[in-house]
């Protein structure tokens, strides 16, 4: 497809789209034992399949999922959409979390190496598929000592065919250099978006030779322009009982005005050149560094139009870069 802006996964030699799609939303609801909604609520999972093909179609080939999304159910839908199409695309999963597929329960976590790998023979089954492209730990706060034997873990798996390369997703730049050291490391997923930068971890890959993979880089909505202040989101959706690394949302009352009037001042810079919010959004992200792999959620054939819309665009000027740090004070 012709405009399409493509980027290295790091320092392999593995090329993607420079905007992948997440599929959390996908997996449908899903919760914690406490009741804690985990999800993005109810999802049509026939919408799902045709958003991801008409993805594809736009020129998208990297898709990043996780074994607990939906307990299993992001992986399953993710693998019947790609069907014999497996090899043009690039697929990322994660392990760490404990789940009940039958109640649809996150029930805890492994970090030792014999859970790592049960947890990607089950992927890989769940996938449809005998590998992996990028393995990543999704345990944020792991042991440091723990994660250097995953790490090696990780290692004997590129060895055995079993994976293409890994990361760690993680907002801590020091446990994320400590996967860095693997020769088969590539990448860290972390949260950037325009509201959140993430200067530490954009500096760490650019010394490590790593891949920015973003997560949250739409800011769970906010910068979709479809939130209002005081508009009640589902009682699955993760964002109508935030836990305390989601702010920027309330319980019960949504999206926080604060944050939305943020949003409201940046609006005119990322809706320029004819650009929707959210695609300006990508493009801020594409322009922060050349590392970046934006991964919004979707849940619709539209919003997968939309996001991948973006590609064609490009990324932001150098001075709406700065144009936005002012409108912040940064």
């Amino acid at each position: 497809m012709e405009n399409i802006e493509y980027r290295t996964l790091g320092r392999s030699n593995i090329e993607i789209s420079a905007l992948g799609f997440g599929c959390w939303a996908i997996g449908g609801e899903w919760q914690s034992t406490d009741g804690q909604p985990l999800g993005w609520g109810k999802v049509d999972d026939e919408e799902s399949v045709r958003a991801i093909r008409r993805a594809l179609d736009l020129g998208v080939t990297f898709f990043d999922t996780a074994d607990a999304y939906g307990t299993g159910h992001s992986e399953r839908v993710l693998g019947r959409a790609l069907g014999k199409r497996r090899t043009d695309v690039v697929v990322a999963t994660k392990w760490g979390n404990l789940f009940d597929e039958a109640t649809r329960t996150r029930v805890g976590q492994d970090d030792t190496p014999a859970h790592a790998r049960r947890a990607l023979t089950a992927s890989l089954k769940r996938l449809g598929t005998d590998y992996v492209d990028l393995y990543q730990l999704h345990i944020s706060e792991a042991d440091v000592e723990r994660a250097a034997q995953l790490r090696d873990s990780c290692e004997e798996f590129v060895r055995e065919g079993l994976i293409r390369a890994y990361a760690w997703s993680t907002d801590d730049p020091e446990r994320a250099a400590v996967f860095a050291q693997g020769p088969h490391c590539t990448a860290v997923q972390h949260r950037l978006n325009v509201l959140q930068d993430a200067p530490e971890m954009l500096a760490l890959c650019e010394e490590s030779g790593l891949a920015s993979i973003n997560r949250s880089p739409l800011a769970m909505g906010l910068l979709t322009g479809r939130r209002a202040a005081g508009q009640p989101l589902e009682a699955g959706d993760i964002r109508n009982a935030p836990p305390a690394w989601l702010p920027g949302f309330s319980r019960g009352e949504g999206a926080d005005p604060e944050w939305l009037g943020r949003v409201d001042g940046l609006r005119s810079v990322l809706t320029s050149e004819g650009r929707t919010l959210a695609q300006g959004a990508l493009a801020w992200l594409w322009a922060r560094s050349p590392r970046t792999i934006p991964i919004p959620g979707f849940r619709s054939v539209a919003q997968a139009e939309e996001n991948a819309g973006a590609l064609a665009q490009g990324p932001l000027t150098a001075g709406q870069l700065t144009e936005i740090d002012d409108i912040l004070g940064r």
